[in-house]
């Protein structure tokens, strides 16, 4: 059984933050399962037995090596994109998440090539083709 194939798959998002504008990013490497070589601004599957927010801090944690400081649920999203011919459909769980930028270091480098820090007016690209909706659902709380 795979995950958001052959049921509908829950994924922990997050937006870090530094609380002074800037939102952390990571380029998705060659290993990554999809979108290689996009920006994108982190999650992972919802694990069996952890709460939303467990999950959330486990995330970051492995991620970019940070405490959660503070964060503040979004909202959801509905996923509907294609993965190897097949259509998929998650339900995305998205959060604002305030780490200290001291912190911050590329836990994943088997996953992501580099990490940066943007402003939301000059992201990197390319994006992750879900980053435009999340930014647009939003906007007014970032």
């Amino acid at each position: 059984m795979i995950h958001g194939v052959d049921f509908i798959g829950i994924c922990v998002n997050y937006l870090c933050h530094d609380g002074k504008g800037r939102f952390l990013f990571n380029k998705r490497s060659q290993e990554a399962r999809d979108e290689r070589e996009r920006w994108d601004c982190g999650g992972g599957k919802l694990e069996f037995g952890k709460t939303v927010v467990e999950n959330l801090q486990q995330e970051i944690q492995e991620e970019y090596c940070a405490d959660v400081l503070e964060y503040e649920f979004l909202g959801y999203r509905d996923v509907f994109r294609e993965y190897e011919g097949k259509k998929t459909h998650w339900l995305a769980v998205d959060f604002k998440v305030l780490v200290d930028p001291a912190q911050v270091r590329n836990g994943e480098p088997h996953k992501f090539d580099e990490i940066g820090w943007f402003s939301i007016d000059a992201l990197p690209t390319p994006l992750h083709s879900q980053i435009p909706t999340m930014l647009e659902k939003y906007k007014e709380r970032l």
